[in-house]
């Protein structure tokens, strides 16, 4: 028999890419999504990537009597990776309540079905920006939390505080807390990548889509940070190896070798990029030239975040294998396979 690991958002970025390393380490992956980011097609395309179809239930997680409902039909699973929330971070400037109401419902009807279903272990997708403007870098797990600029950041810093008091009350339940930083790039078969709806929030896909003439520029937030450049430093991961980690994580808690209830581990390269890096490192990869444009700062932006990954490598013996431009190339033929499939 194999495991069953219950996937929330497996449609979306993140989400497909960690239910492709599921199914090529043997588990059988239950995918539960509202598709209000993602679209069914995703599931077809693991498919095809993997030979396995994974199974795909529609579910709006924010309604406690539907969630409990298909956790009852999957009470097997043996571990839930919870990846359903909304994430861009200007958008729940504008719209906080929104993002309150959806990451927090989703998080607390996952967590009462698995409890009542005994399925007792959990994979959380956390982000860098619980640990606010840091104050000092790189960024290591001892690192304070501090209150975000975005309430997208909040909800991840107090969905991280909600999972400390639950694994303490709840001594049986155990769960990792991954904290990613920018997440890029895509699957080496040009499948699956990054698909936003409407205009990206994300850098890469924004890079992409203006290449490929879907936008008509690029908008850079802002050259006044205090950075070599001005324009804000990011640590970029490819998706691939971020999903392999939370292959890692599931297994260091099914194989009982996590040392407390609630563990945190950063997920990046250690290697800050600015903005403009990528943007001239695109143009490197693909002999394109981008059309961009300098604008206001974003609400919510930091000046510079990058991870210390040590923690990971020790205790996860995961570190990040692709570099910048193996992301960059990946996105771009994504993009390419993407729009002729369109057209």
């Amino acid at each position: 028999m194999k495991n069953k690991i219950i996937v929330t958002g497996g449609c979306g970025y993140i989400g497909s890419h960690t239910a492709i390393e599921l199914i090529d380490n043997n588990f059988e992956v239950v995918i539960l999504d509202d598709l209000s980011n993602a679209t069914e097609e995703t599931i077809i395309r693991i498919g095809k990537i993997t030979g396995t179809t994974p199974t795909f239930i529609k579910v709006d997680l924010k309604d406690a009597a539907a969630t409990l409902k298909v956790f009852a039909d999957h009470k097997d699973a043996v571990g839930v990776i919870h990846f359903a929330a909304h994430k861009a971070v200007g958008e729940s400037v504008q719209k906080p309540l929104l993002y309150y109401k959806n990451n927090f419902y989703s998080l607390l009807n996952t967590l009462e079905a698995q409890s009542k279903y005994e399925i007792n272990n959990f994979i959380f997708s956390s982000s860098a920006t619980v640990y606010g403007t840091p104050d000092t870098l790189p960024i290591t797990e001892d690192n304070k939390t501090q209150r975000p600029f975005s309430p997208y950041g909040n909800t991840k810093k107090v969905a991280e505080e909600i999972l400390q008091d639950f694994t303490q009350a709840k001594h049986d339940f155990s769960a990792i807390s991954l904290r990613y930083f920018n997440p890029i790039g895509a699957h080496d078969s040009g499948d699956i990548g990054e698909l936003p709806n409407g205009i990206p929030n994300n850098l890469m896909p924004y890079i992409t889509q203006t290449a490929a003439g879907v936008r008509e520029k690029l908008k850079v937030f802002g050259n006044d940070y205090p950075t070599k450049d001005g324009t804000p430093i990011r640590d970029y991961i490819h998706v691939v190896d971020l999903a392999k980690a939370h292959v890692i994580a599931l297994q260091r808690l099914l194989n009982k070798k996590h040392e407390q209830p609630l563990e945190f581990f950063n997920l990046g390269t250690g290697v800050g990029y600015s903005v403009l890096d990528v943007i001239h490192s695109f143009e490197s990869v693909t002999n394109l030239k981008l059309n961009y444009e300098i604008t206001d700062r974003r609400d919510g932006d930091v000046p510079q975040l990058y991870a210390s990954t040590d923690l990971a490598k020790e205790k996860l013996g995961w570190v990040a294998e692709k570099e910048l431009n193996d992301m960059i190339s990946s996105s771009w033929n994504w993009e390419k396979n993407l729009r002729n499939n369109t057209n």
